[in-house]
């Protein structure tokens, strides 16, 4: 029987979609450990291989990926929320489905797999799949949505915060990667021009650094211009302590060109010319 396989570096992920014959169907599972939804799925991931044969070579295959440790294949199927489901064949995305509806997830995995999973799985087996989790996260474990180049917002929807709730939450938020930006969109998609150049700021010193989408939360969005004391997006972010928006950046930049030093990864990148 098929399994889910845990995909744990980039070489390990080129490599075995590299391994599938092009008709195969790739189920690729973007996951994170503090989201409760995602246990969940995992278990209807898991229960839905089991169902299908393993052969040689592949005709189907499950694969998990922690969005948070592998940021830039989350990037480049731009998960923006866990849990996330691709289905792939060819290279070609088929379908992205966001979220912990088990049924949903099975009916699409049915759909591309092209064949029947194996024994009785159009009948006991959809008892062995638990129902979606309605959960909301523990009020005591803060839950960062982000990570170092990218993030993952929960799916679910838990009841609105209180205000010492969500500040405590922001918190955590702002001091979950040494540079933190809230931004517009993904560094990928930036969804404002102001939110674009930074992006582009933070590439060209080769920092490495978080991002959380403030249009994919309101609590946050509107949260956060009150515990920062500052009405616009982007925010950037820096140990713990908010730096300003696009202007101040670039001040702070002028003033000091080596602002990021102690932040950069790489090798500063030569400025596009104009």
């Amino acid at each position: 029987m098929s399994t889910l396989t845990e995909i744990t570096s980039e070489a390990a992920f080129n490599d075995h979609l590299s391994s599938l014959p092009p008709s195969a169907l790739l189920v690729l599972y973007f996951h994170t450990p503090w989201a409760a939804p995602c246990t969940q799925m995992r278990t209807v991931l898991s229960t839905l291989a089991s169902t299908y044969p393993a052969t040689t070579p592949p005709s189907i295959s499950f694969i998990s990926v922690n969005a948070e440790e592998l940021p830039d294949i989350s990037e480049q199927y731009d998960v923006t929320a866990v849990p996330f489901i691709v289905l792939i064949r060819d290279g070609k995305t088929l379908q992205a489905l966001s979220g912990s509806d088990a049924i949903k997830a099975r009916a699409a995995i049915e759909q591309f797999a092209g064949v029947a999973a194996t024994g009785s799985a159009a009948g006991a087996d959809k008892q062995s799949i638990p129902p979606p989790l309605q959960a909301e996260p523990r009020k005591d474990v803060p839950v960062p949505n982000t990570s170092d180049t990218n993030g993952a917002a929960a799916a679910s929807e838990p009841a609105p915060p209180t205000k010492e709730e969500l500040f405590a939450r922001l918190e955590e938020l702002v001091k979950a990667a040494p540079v933190m930006l809230f931004m517009k969109g993904t560094p990928s998609a930036p969804q404002c021009g102001f939110s674009r150049q930074i992006v582009g700021i933070l590439r060209e010193n080769g920092v490495k650094y978080g991002f959380f989408n403030i249009l994919a939360d309101e609590d946050v969005r509107q949260g956060l211009k009150e515990f920062a004391d500052w009405p616009t997006f982007p925010q950037l972010w820096v140990a713990g302590e908010l730096v300003g928006g696009l202007d101040i950046v670039k001040e702070e930049i002028s003033a000091n060109p080596d602002f990021f030093k102690d932040y950069s990864v790489a090798p500063k990148a030569p400025a596009a010319n104009a």
